[in-house]
C-alpha cells in the first residue's frame, strides 16, 4: 500500500466521531476510587496483596512459577476443576500459582446484549457472588485472560473481576483482533477498553497489570516475530506511557522454536526495563498432533527450555504444562492435573541441565528481533502521526490499528526488506513459526488444488471462506490453495458472523461457503447460518471444518457435532483432504445443494 493511499485510509477512519479520551480516562480514575480489590484463596495462603507482589517474590527467590489453563463448559464443573487441581498438588508437594479461567465469549458483551447468542466453551458468570467464588473457590490465583479487557463489557467485567481479587486482567491484544458475537460498535468497545485500562492504571500501586497475550490479537496475523516485537512495544507504549497502567506481555502458543522461546523471554525483558514482569509463558500448541505419546515429547521439549528461561532471566512468566489432549479437544480436569505433575518433573530436569546450556543463539534471536522492532514501533508512530493520528490520543490510536488490520500494518511499517512480489511486499527478518508453518501447509496440499480435476471443478467458481472466531490461519491457507485451482475467493477473514456471510454470499454470487470453527459453538453458529440462509432462500453448498464440537451445559466439556451438521444440510469437514475430497467425488458444487 503506498503512502498516498494509507493516508487516505487513515483519513476515511478518522472522519468517525470519536469520544474524548481524557473524558473517558477521567471517568475510570473515578471509577476505581471506589473499588476495593478482593482478597482470594490464593493471597491469604501466600500472604500477599496481589499476584504482581507474588511474582516479584518468585523472582526474587529463583522460583517457577506454573499455570493451569481451564476450559470447562460450567462454573460448577471448573470448580470442581481446581479443587482437582490443588487436590493434586497437595498430594504431590507442589503448587498451582496461577489458573486461567476461560470464560464464555458471551461475557464480553454487555448483560443486556448476550440473549440468542451462541454459548461458546466456558462457564458465564452472572453475579458478583459468582466471581468472588473464582478466587475463593481454591487457594489457586485466578487470571481472567480471555474476553475481559479489550472488549465491550470491559469497564463492568474488569471492576468485578478486581473485586474478586483478580489482579491481572487482559487480554488487550484481543481487542485488535476478536470481536464478540453480533456486536458492531467498534467505538464502544474502544471507549470501553481505554476506560477499563485507565481503572487498573489508577489503582496499579495495588498491584493490579493488564494481560495481553501477543499471540491472540494482531501478533498471531503478523508473518514476522520483529513486527511482533515491534508491536509489543507499541502495546507498552499505549497502555503504560499514555494510561498509567502496568503491561504484562505473554506469548508461546505459536511459537515452536525453543530457540524464539527463550529469546522472546530475553527480548520481553529488554522491551519492558527496568521493571518487567510477564504473564505466563503459553505451551506450544502448533506442534502437537493426534498421538499423545508425541505430545508429551512436545511438552517436554518446550517446557525444559521455558523453565531454563525463567532461570536465565527472571520475568515472572509462569510456565504451562500443556495436557496432550490440548489440540483434539478441551482437556479434561485429571488431564491438566497430570500435566501439572508431569511439568515439576521437567522442573527438576531443567535445574539440573541449566548450566550446561548456551542461550547465545536465543541472545541473538532477541538482539535482532528488538533491533527491527523497535523500527518498527518508531516507524508506526511517526507514520500514524503523518496521516493524522493524534498518537497521544489512547482511543484515536486504538480505533485506527483496529480498522487498519495486521496486513496493512505490517505492510506499512514492517522492518523486512521491500519485495514486492513476496506476501505482504516484505521478506521477514525473522519469520513467525506460524507463518513458516501455513507455508509448509501450502506446499504440501499444492499439488492437490493444481490437478486438472481440481481445475475443472473450481476454476472460476465464487467461494466464500470465512472463520467463526479469531483463527484465521487455517482459512488464509485454504484462500491460497483454492485460488491455486482458480477459484475466485471471496475472503472474509475471522470473527464473522452468520448475517454478515449472508448477505456477502448473496451480494458477491458465491457458489459456496467454507466456513472454519473452533471455540466449541459449531452447532449453534450453523444453525444460525442455516437460519440466515433460510431466511434469504439461498441455497448454497455449505462445508463447515475446524473442531466440530458444541458446548452443551449438561456436559463438562464440549460434545462432537458433526452428526448435527449433516443433519442441518451442511458438510462437516475435520481434514482438508476430507472435505476437498468429497467435494471431487460428489460433486456437491454441481449439484448446487445446500
Amino acid at each position: 500500500m503506498k503512502f498516498s493511499k494509507f493516508h487516505k485510509t487513515v483519513q476515511e477512519i478518522l472522519r468517525t466521531d470519536l469520544p474524548s479520551s481524557q473524558a473517558i480516562m477521567n471517568e475510570g480514575h473515578v471509577m476505581a476510587k471506589d473499588i476495593r480489590i478482593g482478597r482470594t484463596a490464593f493471597m491469604d495462603k501466600m500472604g500477599v496483596e496481589s499476584e504482581l507482589e507474588y511474582k516479584k517474590r518468585c523472582m526474587q527467590e529463583n522460583t517457577i512459577m506454573f499455570h493451569a489453563h481451564i476450559g470447562m463448559n460450567s462454573w460448577n464443573s471448573t470448580a470442581a476443576a481446581l479443587v482437582l487441581l490443588d487436590n493434586t498438588a497437595e498430594a504431590n508437594g507442589f503448587v498451582v500459582d496461577r489458573a486461567g479461567i476461560c470464560l464464555d465469549r458471551r461475557v464480553g458483551l454487555p448483560k443486556a446484549h448476550r440473549k440468542n447468542i451462541p454459548a461458546e466453551t466456558g462457564p458465564m458468570l452472572h453475579s458478583i457472588k459468582d466471581w468472588i467464588q473464582v478466587g475463593q473457590t481454591a487457594p489457586i490465583q485466578p487470571h481472567m485472560g480471555d474476553f475481559m479487557i479489550g472488549f465491550p463489557a470491559s469497564t463492568d467485567n474488569t471492576i468485578l473481576a478486581l473485586k474478586a481479587g483478580v489482579t491481572t486482567i487482559g487480554n488487550l491484544s484481543q481487542f485488535f483482533a476478536h470481536e464478540v458475537p453480533l456486536w458492531k460498535d467498534k467505538i464502544v468497545t474502544a471507549a470501553e477498553t481505554i476506560k477499563a485500562i485507565a481503572i487498573m492504571g489508577t489503582l496499579r500501586n495495588k498491584g493490579t497489570m493488564v494481560h495481553s497475550y501477543l499471540e491472540d490479537g494482531f501478533g498471531a496475523l503478523f508473518y514476522d516475530c520483529a513486527t511482533v516485537a515491534g508491536w509489543a512495544y507499541l502495546e507498552h507504549y499505549i497502555v503504560e506511557n499514555l494510561l498509567g497502567a502496568k503491561l504484562a506481555h505473554c506469548i508461546g502458543g505459536l511459537t515452536t522454536d525453543p530457540i524464539k522461546r527463550a529469546g522472546w523471554v530475553f527480548a520481553l525483558h529488554k522491551i519492558h526495563a527496568p521493571d518487567c514482569v510477564g504473564s505466563m509463558f503459553y505451551g506450544d500448541t502448533l506442534s502437537f498432533t493426534p498421538d499423545f505419546t508425541l505430545n508429551q515429547g512436545v511438552v517436554a521439549e518446550y517446557l525444559l527450555w521455558d523453565i531454563m528461561a525463567q532461570l536465565e532471566c527472571p520475568t515472572g512468566h509462569a510456565v504451562l504444562p500443556l495436557p496432550v489432549t490440548e489440540a483434539l479437544r478441551i482437556p479434561s480436569a485429571e488431564e491438566i492435573a497430570e500435566a501439572q505433575k508431569f511439568g515439576r518433573q521437567i522442573e527438576k530436569a531443567a535445574r539440573k541441565l541449566f548450566y550446561h546450556f548456551d542461550f547465545r543463539e536465543a541472545y541473538y534471536f532477541s538482539d535482532t528481533i528488538l533491533s527491527a522492532g523497535k523500527s518498527v514501533f518508531d516507524n508506526a508512530l511517526d507514520g500514524l502521526k503523518e496521516a493524522g493520528v493524534d498518537i497521544t490520543d489512547p482511543v484515536q490510536i486504538l480505533f485506527v490499528l483496529k480498522n487498519l488490520g495486521p496486513a496493512v500494518f505490517e505492510e506499512m511499517f514492517g522492518a523486512g526488506k521491500v519485495q514486492e512480489d513476496f506476501i505482504r511486499g516484505r521478506i521477514p527478518i525473522e519469520p513467525t513459526d506460524v507463518f513458516e508453518m501455513s507455508n509448509k501447509y501450502f506446499n504440501e496440499y499444492r499439488q492437490m488444488f493444481v490437478t486438472q480435476k481440481m481445475r475443472t471443478l473450481l476454476g472460476g467458481r465464487r467461494l466464500l471462506i470465512a472463520s467463526t472466531d479469531v483463527h484465521e490461519h487455517a482459512v488464509t491457507v485454504i484462500s491460497r490453495l483454492l485460488s491455486e485451482a482458480g477459484a475466485k475467493m471471496i475472503y472474509m477473514g475471522a470473527e464473522v458472523n452468520p448475517d454478515e456471510i449472508v448477505s456477502e454470499a448473496n451480494t458477491q454470487n458465491a457458489e459456496a461457503i467454507l466456513v472454519s470453527t473452533h471455540n466449541g459453538m459449531a452447532h449453534e453458529y450453523a444453525k444460525q447460518l442455516r437460519a440466515a440462509l433460510d431466511r434469504q432462500k439461498i441455497r448454497l453448498p455449505v462445508l463447515i471444518g475446524g473442531i466440530l464440537n458444541q458446548k452443551v451445559e449438561s456436559q463438562s466439556l464440549p460434545v462432537d457435532v458433526t452428526g448435527n451438521l449433516k443433519e442441518l444440510g451442511f458438510y462437516p469437514c475435520a481434514r482438508l483432504e476430507g472435505g476437498f475430497k468429497k467435494l471431487l467425488e460428489s460433486n456437491i458444487m454441481a449439484k448446487g445443494e445446500g
